[in-house]
């Protein structure tokens, strides 16, 4: 994965933090991530298509995604409530979106984003994109941005066919 993609999510995530609900961010030493199981018990989830492939992973634990979701909000909420999930898609869609402006390119979409809870789940990425894990502390607790992003290839773009 092309370095240049990271920095991006790194600046996002402590310009909404600290826009948002004036909540610091310090950033961690970046690294590889080598499994598909979900760094934490909360992961909200946004896919990214065009002349870029991957996914942006927002990753909390459930004490800390509740605590950003009260700050968020103003209110405190259930972690099973739908409200507290539209609130943590919310979070990674604005992260992934501020980000999304920094690549200043015209040919890339990112999805509506999804949010998974519970422990051990999984989180795929795109055959051949490697996992950038980026941890951040937060007076809230750790939140993880995992970064999977590649350029788009011809034969992405080609259409795909399904035999019947």
């Amino acid at each position: 994965m092309d370095a240049s993609y990271i920095t991006p999510f790194m600046t996002s995530i402590q310009n909404v933090f600290s826009t948002m609900f004036q909540l610091p961010v310090d950033i961690g030493e970046p690294s590889i991530k080598t499994d598909n199981t979900a760094t934490h018990d909360v992961s909200g989830i946004i896919g990214v298509s065009g002349e870029m492939l991957g996914t942006i992973v927002l990753s909390m634990p459930k004490d800390a995604a509740l605590s950003i979701v009260t700050l968020f909000t103003g209110m405190e909420m259930e972690a099973d409530s739908e409200d507290f999930v539209d609130a943590v898609g919310e979070l990674v869609n604005m992260i992934s979106g501020n980000a999304k402006a920094e690549f200043q390119r015209k040919g890339v979409s990112i999805s509506c984003p999804s949010v998974v809870t519970g422990e051990n789940h999984r989180v795929s990425t795109p055959s051949g994109t490697a996992c950038v894990k980026i941890p951040c502390s937060t007076d809230c607790g750790e939140v993880v941005l995992e970064i999977a992003l590649r350029e788009a290839t011809a034969e992405d773009k080609e259409p795909q066919t399904r035999a019947a």
